[in-house]
């Protein structure tokens, strides 16, 4: 509810990251670690939680083969605007991640992208999300996780845990926790996002 709420107002920060320099900066050098030694196309890529597009139009400029979901269609319709303004060719759909089957999106995900869900939903879809997303999941995937800690936030999302983001993924291992924002806006640093990116590789 919070999503589709926000973003009727236009509220939207998770979006408006990509201009952020030490957030953006972070995420290419993750996306860095995984393209290394590779040459595009990089394989299939799932942006999950899309919204507008930003970072599933960022990750086809990459080279990846961008599938990008949300349930909010109001966001979509922004989404598909952005790809057609980015020329870029992304395949972009309304989709649960929390109910997700190969039927809705295929499969052989090398790489699935969460800027902003996870930490939003409660502990069953969490843990339907982690099941939806090992079955469309190539066998050498890396899910990258953005994850803020746990607060109390009013309607914004209440963060997670490493414990809680673990729980959720069975048959995946968290390999490395990152800081996601080096310097914080104002209302970041009021409201104690302290979002990490997690990355987690199958078992």
């Amino acid at each position: 509810m919070f999503y589709q709420v926000a973003c009727r107002i236009g509220f939207h920060p998770w979006e408006d990251l990509a201009e952020h320099p030490p957030f953006a900066t972070k995420l290419a050098e993750l996306l860095d670690r995984e393209e290394s030694g590779l040459t595009p196309p990089f394989g299939r890529a799932l942006d999950v939680g899309t919204g507008s597009g930003v970072w599933g139009v960022w990750l086809a400029r990459r080279g990846w083969d961008v599938t990008a979901i949300d349930v909010v269609e109001p966001a979509l319709r922004r989404a598909r605007e952005r790809a057609e303004r980015a020329d870029v060719a992304m395949r972009i759909m309304r989709a649960d991640v929390t109910s997700l089957s190969e039927r809705d999106v295929g499969d052989g995900f090398r790489l699935v992208l969460d800027t902003g869900t996870f930490h939003g939903i409660d502990r069953a879809e969490r843990a339907a999300m982690g099941r939806a997303v090992s079955a469309v999941a190539s066998p050498d995937a890396t899910v990258l996780l953005g994850v803020f800690a746990p607060g109390r936030r009013g309607p914004l999302p209440r963060g997670a845990t490493r414990d809680e983001v673990e729980a959720a993924f069975a048959g995946w291992k968290v390999t490395d926790v990152e800081v996601a924002d080096t310097d914080p806006d104002a209302l970041a640093r009021k409201l104690k996002f302290d979002e990490h990116w997690y990355r987690l590789r199958r078992e």
